[in-house]
């Protein structure tokens, strides 16, 4: 059983910048000590990744706000989980969700048995979208979300994220 850690979005603009909350700046020495625990080749992270053009995108319609664009400071991953990286490999995502993560997962899980834990960031945003996506591509694989490793854009939102997740047989740590 290969078990994978995926992290989701833990970038600058989401922890103290743009988007940024004091709870994500909250979870980010329980995401360093969690990264850790797993050897580097079972570590995925996920960097939402925009482009100049995000204010006239549909997300940038709805969500005003310019935030990871690709090559700004913002976008890069926060300092602190930068350093325990380890050459892990990076997808990056256009949008909430990461088709391209789950063709990688598939890929893997296609030659061995996978368990799949998410922690990052938003809750309520890209790890509930990740999840979902990761469980309708693969039901039958056990995915599960440490709940002290994730923030949503408010504590509400995280705590319905997380009931939403439980539903759909997504365990919660």
């Amino acid at each position: 059983m290969r078990k994978i850690l995926i992290v989701i979005d833990m970038q600058k603009d989401f922890v103290d910048g743009a988007l940024g909350t004091k709870e994500a700046e909250a979870i980010v020495p329980a995401v360093v000590k969690k990264i850790e625990s797993y050897p580097p080749e079972d570590v995925f992270f996920t960097k939402d990744t925009h482009q100049t053009d995000y204010m006239q995108t549909q997300e940038g319609k709805n969500l005003p706000v310019e935030h990871c664009i690709e090559g700004t400071p913002g976008w890069e991953l926060d300092t602190a989980v930068a350093k325990v990286q380890r050459g892990s490999r990076v997808i990056n995502k256009p949008t909430f969700g990461s088709t391209d993560l789950v063709d990688v997962i598939e890929e893997i899980a296609s030659h061995v048995e996978v368990e799949l834990e998410l922690i990052g960031l938003c809750t309520d945003i890209c790890v509930v979208s990740n999840a979902l996506l990761l469980k309708a591509a693969m039901p039958e694989i056990a995915i599960s979300v440490d709940a002290n490793c994730c923030a949503g854009v408010t504590p509400e939102k995280h705590q319905a994220a997380l009931e939403t997740m439980r539903s759909c047989q997504i365990y919660v740590n």
